[in-house]
């Protein structure tokens, strides 16, 4: 019988199944481990927007994590939406109380409908107890932006952003410049402490974007639970996301990803 790596998502429920959870469990499954969760939200949303968000007590959240420790060991764990410093601060509290696995933080602040994604009194409480804990954190342009408070316009400013990141938090740093223009490629900036590395990929227009940071972020995830290096895992997320991008299907009125793109 076959042995798959587990992987755990620590994040919220997308009632519209393009992002969040949904779209986690889809990526684990597409690349062949066993996708386990913990619900830190639940929200009513679609691809136009969110119009409600109920989190999870954090208690609950903390038992959700255990249960899975305990029969499902996770190689790898991501984090998405977390709302509030109440659930930060669990999952932070988890993750400092013994050796765990690579974690990989999708600092979610900010939904690209622009609802508001993460608590301002709950920021404070990602940077000083969670980042630190981090293996890799992958924040777009605008959360990059929120965590350093200046503004990104151009490729060295990514170089720049992912550098001073692993200084103030200890985390490696993919800075994701899809929203930037440059040129006809999404670049991404991966710096790990010691060596920067440039991802690009050709741009894809008129597809919608909602559900790729978490679908990236859990493809790195996915490839750090199969025994990947860190950089390769990002190599491998990309290429994924790319793919999924491309593949791009309608669901009603709306294109969604397609997780599951050859």
């Amino acid at each position: 019988m076959k042995l798959l790596p587990v992987t755990l998502t620590i994040a919220g429920s997308d009632s519209g199944g393009g992002a969040g959870v949904q779209a986690d469990l889809k990526t684990f499954a597409a690349l062949d481990v066993h996708g386990t969760s913990a619900i830190t939200c639940i929200t009513a949303q679609n691809p136009r927007g969110v119009t409600g968000i109920q989190p999870v007590r954090g208690e609950l959240v903390r038992k959700q994590i255990k249960a899975v420790f305990a029969e499902l060991p996770p190689r790898a764990v991501k984090t998405g939406m977390l709302y509030s410093a109440e659930i930060i601060n669990v999952v932070a509290d988890f993750f400092a109380a013994d050796r765990r696995p690579p974690l990989v933080v999708d600092p979610v602040m900010v939904a690209t409908s622009g609802a508001v994604l993460l608590r301002s009194s709950a920021i404070r409480a990602l940077k000083t107890r969670l980042l630190p804990l981090a293996t890799l954190i992958t924040p777009n342009l605008d959360e990059a932006q929120l965590l350093l408070n200046r503004r990104l316009r151009r490729l060295e400013d990514l170089l720049d952003a992912a550098e001073e990141i692993h200084e103030r938090f200890g985390c490696a740093a993919l800075v994701k410049g899809g929203h930037l223009k440059l040129g006809q490629d999404a670049v991404d900036v991966l710096f790990d402490g010691r060596r920067f590395t440039v991802f690009r990929a050709r741009r894809i227009a008129g597809v919608s974007t909602h559900g790729t940071g978490c679908t990236y972020s859990a493809a790195i995830a996915a490839q750090l639970a199969r025994g990947e290096k860190l950089n390769k895992a990002v190599e491998l997320g990309k290429v994924f996301i790319t793919r999924a991008i491309a593949g791009s299907q309608k669901a009603g009125r709306h294109s969604v990803l397609n997780w599951f793109a050859g």
